[in-house]
């Protein structure tokens, strides 16, 4: 059965990028530097653990923020089809130069529920923090991946910024590597507020 499942890097004060949407340190990524690693490293085997699920995912929910920052992965997700809720219209790249790129202005339940539907019985994979936040809220996200990485970045945008009540979770499992700790959760109540 698919799931939906959030998949971000965030450093251990809450924060999944600084305010111009860079991702720390003066490279601007370094809460990706974890998956840069080598084949010799503690964290090689868990990096490409990890790329493997992403490529195997059916479909790719992403914020519009997110899908507009990555110019839309330049169409598709490694071949998924990827669907942005917004009420606005889409910008034309994704109008007319992406088809598998769809926008989905009747919410964020119908837009999981269309990607749900492209992925199968494979699962989507979720990018972005307030489509994060409002697929909680509406109760469609099963499971949350953080790769917490031991920094302090100190401001910028944090990824559970602001919920309306409390979530419980359900720990899944648990990754230690240098670079990063991959923690994943199941989300145990999924209620609207």
């Amino acid at each position: 059965m698919s799931k939906s499942i959030l998949d971000m890097s965030m450093s251990l004060d809450g924060y999944i990028a600084d305010e111009n949407d860079y991702l720390g340190g003066e490279d601007g990524e370094r809460l990706h530097h974890w998956a840069d690693a080598d084949g010799g490293s503690a964290q090689a085997g868990p990096v490409r653990e990890f790329e493997a699920e992403w490529k195997a995912a059916g479909s790719v929910l992403a914020g519009r923020r997110t899908a507009e920052l990555m110019d839309h992965w330049g169409g598709s997700h490694g071949g998924a089809p990827i669907f942005v809720p917004s009420h606005r219209p889409p910008p034309p790249a994704a109008r007319w130069g992406y088809p598998l790129v769809t926008y989905v202005n009747e919410g964020i339940e119908s837009a999981m529920a269309l990607a749900k539907a492209a992925a199968g019985d494979r699962d989507v994979q979720l990018r972005g923090g307030y489509t994060a936040r409002e697929a909680l809220r509406a109760g469609v996200l099963d499971e949350i991946q953080i790769h917490l990485i031991p920094v302090l970045l100190g401001h910028g945008r944090r990824l559970f910024d602001v919920l309306p009540s409390e979530i419980e979770l359900e720990l899944v499992r648990v990754i230690d590597t240098p670079a990063a700790t991959h923690i994943r959760y199941r989300v145990r109540r999924q209620a609207s507020f």
